[in-house]
């Protein structure tokens, strides 16, 4: 892995040195995706390098940072409005550093708006910059001048920066970043720039050392991990990591319908170390919708991709994103989207309703649905989607999985929690011994969000 880019030394150098002999606390609060949750780790790393401290609970923290999402509207106004409360804060502790960054501060308009209505900001930066965090906070420190940045997204990918992990058990892996898809509703291609692909041995050298560092799961990131290419596909990079790392489970997401392939299916069921999930977002049910959100296939095409992956793989957990009231939804188009959960069965679906978004074509479109039939269908939707996935986990009742446990329960300390290979969440009560390890669970009941079971082994 390549050293830390001189300028990151030389900042982190300065700011440590300013903060030498005084406590100095951070505070960082993610919106949005796994990129982002990847993100705030690294930059959780940059600021424990220059001498912070994660802040408690009760504790107003000397630096604050959001990290921003602009894929759907309510991210965005929950931003604001965190933001306006930290505004009080501020006034209460006048040292206090209010930092943003992320695809929303990429936005055409609203660094304009952050400077207009919320003054209390002192560093604003979009994606791909968090490795100069240290310049701009040193900046900040010796001139009090604000650091506020809306330039076009770095297409370069900084390998070695510090990174403080939320989990020692499983961890974020990013292969890629961009993408090239220009889906009609999305704005990914506009804040995170276009697809560009990590060197091979780079991924291996991250993987091989949390290895070491006892991480037993990695996730491989990506907009669109299929898209993969740096001396080889995706696929060849899963064969890769099975040959060359230690680590005990693979997964990936997130997938795209238009790339997948039969090789990357046969990897799923030939490489014991990648989990039976596939997480691949269907958004719509209807030919005509997907057409219309640029989405390169058809609803048979999908359903060809299930049936494929269900023979090869019987085993395997699906789950899927769906997107509610896209513009000239008809009621056909949503019966063709409920037809598919059908036939699908899918163990699990992130569903959204649809938002207009800033620079995109869909956004500007004279047949926006309304509220309440957005509303209406979403309903209907979720009414499904949760009889079959009760339905899904009630079939395992009696069975036997592999779980590798990640910790105890936020509401039960004597109970264990982690997820099988399909990604269901297993619940179970257990000596904290286990934590970190992989243990045969009997499941014993099913719930729609969990499943529950006993336990007497390792694996």
């Amino acid at each position: 892995m390549k050293e830390k880019p001189l300028r990151l030394h030389k900042y982190i150098e300065e700011v440590r040195r300013i903060n030498l002999g005084s406590r100095k606390t951070y505070q960082i609060r993610t919106f949005g995706c796994q990129m982002n949750e990847n993100d705030s780790e690294k930059i959780a790393g940059v600021l424990e390098e220059m001498g912070y401290l994660a802040a408690s609970d009760n504790e107003i923290p000397d630096f604050i940072l959001f990290n921003t999402c602009c894929v759907r509207e309510n991210a965005e106004q929950k931003v604001f409005g965190h933001l306006g409360v930290l505004k009080k804060q501020k006034e209460k502790k006048e040292s206090l550093i209010i930092a943003l960054c992320g695809c929303m501060m990429q936005q055409a308009g609203t660094l304009d708006k952050i400077k207009k209505s919320y003054r209390h900001a002192d560093i604003v930066y979009g994606t791909n910059k968090s490795h100069l965090l240290p310049q701009y906070l040193y900046t900040l420190l010796t001139t009090g001048q604000k650091q506020y940045f809306a330039e076009p997204v770095d297409q370069e990918i900084i390998e070695g920066q510090p990174v403080k992990r939320e989990s020692s058990i499983k961890a974020y892996v990013p292969i890629m970043y961009g993408c090239n898809n220009f889906c009609s509703y999305c704005v990914v291609p506009l804040v995170r720039g276009r697809e560009r692909s990590r060197k091979k041995d780079d991924i291996i050298n991250e993987i091989n050392s949390l290895v070491a560092e006892g991480t037993k799961e990695v996730t491989l990131l990506g907009q669109n991990v299929n898209s993969y290419d740096s001396d080889g596909d995706f696929t060849e990079l899963l064969y890769l990591i099975d040959r060359q790392c230690d680590i005990k489970r693979i997964r990936f997401m997130t997938s795209h319908p238009k790339d997948i392939s039969s090789r990357l299916i046969q990897a799923i069921h030939d490489i014991d170390k990648v989990c039976n999930h596939l997480h691949l977002p269907l958004q719509s049910g209807s030919t005509k919708v997907l057409s219309e959100m640029n989405r390169k296939y058809d609803k048979d095409r999908y359903l060809a991709i299930i049936s494929e992956a269900k023979q090869m793989v019987p085993e395997i957990g699906l789950s899927t994103d769906i997107i509610v009231g896209f513009p000239g939804e008809t009621d056909d188009d949503f019966e063709d989207t409920l037809d598919v959960l059908e036939k699908c069965e899918f163990d699990f679906a992130y569903t959204f309703l649809y938002s207009k978004r800033r620079g995109t074509p869909a956004a500007s479109r004279k047949d926006q649905i309304t509220k309440e039939v957005k509303g209406e269908r979403f309903e209907k939707l979720l009414e499904k989607q949760n009889s079959i996935t009760l339905k899904k986990n009630l079939s395992f009742v009696g069975s036997t999985v592999k779980v590798l446990v990640e910790g105890a329960s936020k509401t039960d300390k004597e109970i264990l929690t982690g997820r099988d290979e399909a990604n269901k969440i297993i619940n179970f009560k257990g000596s904290p011994d286990l934590i970190g390890e992989i243990v045969n669970v009997k499941i014993t009941s099913a719930k729609t969000w969990h499943l529950e079971g006993e336990t007497n082994e390792n694996i």
